[in-house]
């Protein structure tokens, strides 16, 4: 792109090789840290690193690479699959006098079977295992491997510490842009970091074609207000899930279902697979979906969307793209009601501005003969002796609300 020499991306070059240059995270890696001990200390356990895109990963794992002793590998869940972590599990047996260390990025996208081909080797200590996942371990790691793991949580930057990346990255001239003769004011790279949402990746990715877009070979390159804006809106990069590109998209997926249009719908579903997105996000919006656009118009939305969510989950990319193409479709020929979302929301406002209220006493539980005493549960009228239960005339409300009606 600026060096002929050398196409890596800006991020990538500019990633830390060693904890004193590591920017951000102090919380587990500052001085006396757990995990700085861990690593200096080259006493590495399974772990799980936890976090947003851009916050210092993969960037970690590298470090360690560079620092430990063991064998290193590294895995993108993405692009790897079985055969891939069966040639290293053979290599960490044949050469068991040395550690080794697998460092499988977005571990999330290994579905239950490719995660259960770890299980044995990390149990026996064959590999020590680092996953990266931007999603929570929880709910998507194998609760066995998640229990012989460490869970590492990284945050998002703050605005100081990608400020911090951005002055780096225009001084050093080696790995950066510090070649070039680049004018930006201190408020346009307070603009930058603000604008990067935390992500380290995106502000240097921005700089970047920010950079290239302004240079046409003049001797100075001078970088606004303007440019930054319209970098951030042109970088492919953007399709990041951190970046203003991956919300417009999911928003007009989600505007296409709404408005009956499956053809558009399937359109927006491709280009975000396309562009590496996590499926099981994208199966958590049908599911929010199905209730707040679909909801009682039609109850079955709400099992498609999980079912796809399922799917999802077993077998992965790129074979459940056909489960969400289904979902999708389903979704935006469904008839649509949001009378339950609005209910909800208003319900939503009363328990905030009353929340407090008693229970009626005639609803509340009398499992001892001291509740009972005080009148817990007594007047209470059971509904199915009744042929219609609004004939028991009773109340369910506290008294404050119960004239209220949300359907």
């Amino acid at each position: 792109m600026l060096d002929n020499e050398n196409k890596k991306p800006l991020a990538d070059r500019m990633r830390p090789e060693k904890l004193s240059d590591f920017v951000g995270q102090e919380g587990i890696i500052g001085e006396g840290k757990i995990l700085r001990k861990i690593i200096e200390s080259d006493q590495i356990p399974s772990m799980i690193f936890w976090g947003p895109p851009g916050s210092g990963k993969t960037t970690l794992a590298r470090i360690i690479a560079k620092m430990t002793n063991a064998k290193f590998f590294h895995l993108s869940a993405v692009s790897s699959g079985v055969k891939e972590i069966r040639k290293i599990i053979e290599e960490a047996k044949n050469n068991p006098a040395k550690k080794t260390i697998l460092f499988l990025d977005e571990i999330h996208r290994f579905n239950k079977a490719q995660q259960d081909r770890l299980l044995p080797y990390v149990e026996d200590g064959t590999l020590i295992l680092i996953g990266a996942t931007t999603e929570n371990p929880s709910f998507e790691v194998n609760y066995a491997l998640l229990s012989r793991s460490r869970v590492f949580v990284l945050e998002s930057l703050d605005e100081k510490d990608i400020k911090v990346l951005i002055e780096r990255a225009l001084k050093d001239s080696e790995k950066g842009l510090g070649k070039f003769e680049i004018k930006i004011a201190k408020k346009d790279i307070k603009l930058l970091a603000g604008l990067s949402n935390g992500d380290a990746r995106v502000a240097l990715g921005v700089l970047e074609f920010a950079v290239s877009a302004v240079k046409n070979n003049k001797k100075e390159i001078v970088i606004g207000e303007k440019d930054i804006k319209e970098a951030l809106q042109k970088s492919n990069l953007l399709y990041d899930r951190a970046g203003e590109q991956h919300y417009n998209i999911i928003s007009a997926l989600h505007k296409s279902m709404r408005g009956g249009d499956a053809n558009a719908a399937l359109y927006w579903l491709a280009r975000m697979l396309s562009g590496g997105e996590d499926p099981l996000y994208i199966a958590r919006r049908l599911i929010r979906f199905a209730s707040e656009d679909i909801g009682i118009a039609n109850s079955f939305a709400l099992e498609q969307a999980v079912s796809a969510y399922q799917a999802c989950h077993y077998i992965g990319m790129p074979e459940c793209g056909v489960n969400l193409a289904q979902a999708v479709v389903y979704m935006a020929k469904s008839k649509k009601s949001n009378q339950l979302y609005i209910a909800y929301e208003n319900a939503k406002k009363d328990a905030e501005n009353f929340p407090a209220e008693p229970v009626p006493i005639h609803l509340r539980n009398a499992p001892t003969k001291f509740m009972k005493n005080l009148g817990y549960g007594k007047d209470y009228k059971y509904t199915p002796d009744f042929e219609n239960p609004e004939d028991a005339e009773q109340q369910y409300f506290p008294d404050k609300l119960k004239k209220r009606k949300y359907l």
